[in-house]
């Protein structure tokens, strides 16, 4: 696993190289992401590719994603997700198609994140959640429409820190 990544990391430092930018996180993605905040040996692979590049790690608070990131010295970045729900255990609901979502209500969860590092889960459960980063995914119908309520909602506690 850790070769996997090792070589697909390398090869988008190469295009980012060609583009004068910098690598400045690495995110697994997906199932992978998933399966690393749950499955220590993916966590830990995760983790060998990152020594490579010494760039912070995004991932979910309170998971493997924290515990072996921050133990193997990586700094770690914890996400809030915007558009998707929350299971009462704090583990996200994961959808192949994302609907729409009501950019007002983003815009509320997203900003009691960062403010309190609460969110509600559908089984109406406060859970602690991490809100160093939040996510949107682009294929979400209203991605655009949900980062401008966030952003908005988001930017007076962004000057308080």
């Amino acid at each position: 696993m850790a070769n996997c990544l090792l070589y697909q990391i390398g090869a988008l430092k190469a295009f980012l190289d060609a583009e004068g930018m910098a690598l400045n996180h690495i995110k697994p993605h997906g199932a992978l992401y998933g399966m690393a905040s749950r499955s220590e040996e993916i966590a830990e692979a995760v983790a060998d590719a990152a020594d490579v590049y010494k760039v912070p790690l995004l991932g979910m608070k309170g998971t493997l994603h924290q515990k072996v990131y921050e133990r193997r010295g990586h700094a770690f970045v914890a996400e809030y997700y915007a558009d998707l729900d929350y299971n009462a255990d704090g583990s996200l609901i994961i959808t192949r198609e994302h609907e729409a979502k009501d950019p007002a209500d983003a815009a509320t969860r997203c900003a009691r994140a960062v403010n309190e590092g609460k969110t509600r889960t559908v089984a109406g459960n406060d859970i602690v959640v991490g809100s160093d980063s939040i996510c949107i995914h682009s294929d979400t119908p209203n991605a655009v429409a949900i980062a401008e309520a966030v952003r908005e909602a988001v930017r007076p506690y962004l000057t308080a820190r």
